[in-house]
């Protein structure tokens, strides 16, 4: 009777214990791991589906599990950071449960793992534009000129912006995007905002503070790019506007040249068709918080 009833209270406590499961996303990825003796696996396509089982298993056991990109390099500096042999299964238990702290995991609701991985891969990018922005930001140094610290003054002016453009008239959820031409590689960010009955925007917290970064980081270092407005109503064509960044500022498009921008390949330069049911517009003004000029 007893050894029943402990059993129970485990299956219980099992039940309110989340884990995190280190997936290998990619077929590079998942082939760095299998110099490892310990690493059971030969086969990336039978991983993925043992892991999609697993998840599942522990779904149905009314387990909360979050996924975690697991990346064999980071596993690698880990281990030699901390002494650890990488050929350990406790050793990849350890670093798996770092990853739920630093870096993004999505939580498993269900969904196939077909739809899981691309949203988590997307986190990653996410995560690592915002660092790789704030690092680069904090790297400026005080301004010459005045003193003032440059990175700080730009997430000021750019936070700014944000909200100048927020607080335009707009019905409906708004798709922003913002591109900086940024060396080795290009940035953007994107924020998604929804409209409450009473028409106040609502957005994400963490989407709003990487786009003010990458954002700022345009700004401070006066490089190419552009922030883009699509706004959506149900019912209604689609309105899209925007600006470029210019001289630490925003410069206004004009319906033509936003039009152009989204019926061109960024890649390639050859003409798109252009969408129907979208009207290109002129952005709102801005005031002279939105004119180019110094930040600060």
């Amino acid at each position: 009777m007893g050894d029943t009833r402990n059993e129970t209270m485990r299956r219980v406590l099992r039940r309110e214990i989340a884990g995190t499961i280190g997936l290998l996303a990619d077929e590079q990825d998942f082939g760095a791991m299998r110099r490892y003796r310990t690493f059971a696996f030969d086969d990336h396509s039978t991983y993925l589906r043992q892991v999609e089982i697993l998840l599942r298993t522990l779904a149905d056991q009314g387990s909360h599990t979050t996924v975690a990109l697991f990346d064999p390099e980071d596993y690698a500096e880990y281990c030699a950071e901390n002494g650890l042999d990488p050929d350990a299964p406790a050793s990849r238990t350890r670093f798996t449960a770092r990853l739920a702290l630093t870096g993004p995991a999505v939580p498993y609701e269900g969904q196939p793992l077909s739809d899981l991985v691309p949203y988590l891969v997307d986190e990653a990018v996410r995560q690592a534009t915002w660092e790789y922005a704030a690092t680069a930001l904090a790297a400026l140094g005080p301004c010459a000129g005045c003193g003032e610290d440059i990175g700080r003054a730009a997430l000021a002016h750019a936070s700014a912006l944000l909200s100048r453009i927020l607080a335009a008239p707009a019905a409906g959820a708004r798709h922003l995007v913002c591109s900086v031409a940024t060396q080795p590689e290009p940035l953007l960010a994107v924020l998604r905002t929804h409209e409450d009955p009473d028409g106040t925007p609502r957005l994400d917290d963490t989407e709003a503070l990487e786009f003010t970064t990458v954002l700022a980081l345009g700004l401070a270092t006066d490089s190419p790019g552009g922030l883009v407005v699509r706004g959506s109503v149900p019912g209604a064509p689609d309105r899209v506007h925007g600006w470029r960044l210019r001289e630490g500022g925003l410069a206004p498009l004009t319906a033509a040249e936003v039009f152009d921008a989204y019926c061109t390949d960024a890649v390639s330069g050859d003409l798109l068709s252009p969408e129907s049911g979208v009207d290109y517009c002129a952005p709102p003004d801005l005031g002279d918080i939105g004119l180019p000029g110094h930040p600060h």
